[in-house]
């Protein structure tokens, strides 16, 4: 004995109704998802929020550019380390991964430095090239490297092979 499914008949009123709400369950689902969306990324609000909590500072690629001018008036210096400073830009061979990105998940910019010691978000000045300039560690450098190594950001592999190599001290910032 064969048993067949028995179907609804949906014909006519019923199958304009079953149309009618497959169609407003479709376009609530995809309003419901779109919305969400805005809830989860970064959005403009968001942003603009972020803006006016860190006193206007521009946005780029999700990224904060921190100011690099001067330090708050409370950064005191912690310590002084003896260091070789070096540069490097964002060429393929000098990177791993993604040339624009640090190892800190930002995008490059004037300011980053590569080391290996400080952790990510370190403040420091180097007095004798820079004066007051502030430079956040936000990249790594190869484990090669001594931790008594920084390395400076450069736009171009022109001015970072330029900079060279420079035996300094620099002054690790509070916070």
């Amino acid at each position: 004995m064969i048993i067949e499914p028995k179907f609804p008949d949906f014909s006519g009123k019923k199958k304009k109704i079953l149309s009618f709400f497959c169609a407003s369950l479709t376009v609530l689902i995809a309003l419901i998802f779109f919305v969400s969306l805005s809830f989860n990324s970064r959005a403009v609000p968001v942003l603009e929020e972020n803006l006016l909590v860190k006193e206007s500072l521009p946005i780029f690629n999700q990224n904060t550019l921190i100011p690099v001018a001067d330090p708050a008036p409370e950064s005191k210096i912690v310590k002084k380390i003896t260091v070789v400073v070096t540069a490097y830009s964002s060429t393929p061979w000098e990177t791993q991964g993604d040339p624009f990105i640090t190892a800190a998940g930002t995008q490059v910019r004037s300011g980053i430095i590569a080391n290996n010691l400080l952790s990510f978000g370190t403040k420091i000045k180097i007095p004798e090239l820079y004066g007051e300039k502030v430079f956040v560690v936000e990249d790594r450098m190869n484990s090669r490297k001594s931790n008594y190594h920084i390395d400076i950001w450069f736009p171009s592999y022109a001015e970072a092979l330029n900079f060279g190599a420079k035996k300094t001290y620099i002054e690790v910032l509070e916070g």
